[in-house]
């Protein structure tokens, strides 16, 4: 298969998931309070156990991290933390605290999807993002690459610190 033929695949995928996400939020309009409830846990109980799961091998690459579940009012995933003693020019000890967390944040009223990150190394925080969508335009695929991608882009910040 050469490479126009890849691309005419991904461009039909894109069309059939763009008609799917507009048949969704058609649809999301007749759905009722309990049917978004529903469909929010749904998710958020495939995301958090994937959170959990890609957040969990971060102490196999970087030794002294221990991680995990993550479940109350911030809402359900995992974290992973990890404290240091170190040494400061005036030899004086200082300890730094790293640590990367990722949740699905609770159901509310605006009927949305919301997963949010926060990562901390030695003291300073690096980043604070979320990732949002209205349930009925949810495309869980999406959400988990975002996760793919938090999750290394703080093993880097980490490890260059």
């Amino acid at each position: 298969m050469d490479e126009l033929d890849r691309q005419l695949e991904k461009a039909i995928a894109r069309g059939q998931r763009d008609r799917k996400l507009k048949d969704s939020r058609d649809f999301q309009h007749a759905m009722s309070e309990e049917e978004l409830r529903r469909l929010h846990n749904e998710y958020r109980l495939e995301l958090s156990d994937y959170i959990e799961q890609c957040l969990s091998r971060l102490p196999k690459y970087i030794p002294g991290f221990v991680c995990q579940t993550v479940v109350g009012d911030r809402g359900w995933g995992a974290s992973c933390s990890r404290d240091d003693v170190g040494v400061s020019s005036d030899s004086k000890r200082e300890n730094f605290f790293s640590r990367v967390e990722i949740v699905v944040r609770p159901f509310g009223s605006h009927h949305v999807l919301d997963i949010a990150a926060k990562g901390t190394v030695r003291n300073k925080e690096i980043y604070n993002r979320n990732h949002f969508r209205p349930l009925g335009e949810v495309d869980i695929e999406d959400f988990k690459s975002f996760v793919d991608l938090w999750v290394p882009q703080y093993a880097e910040k980490f490890a260059s610190s």
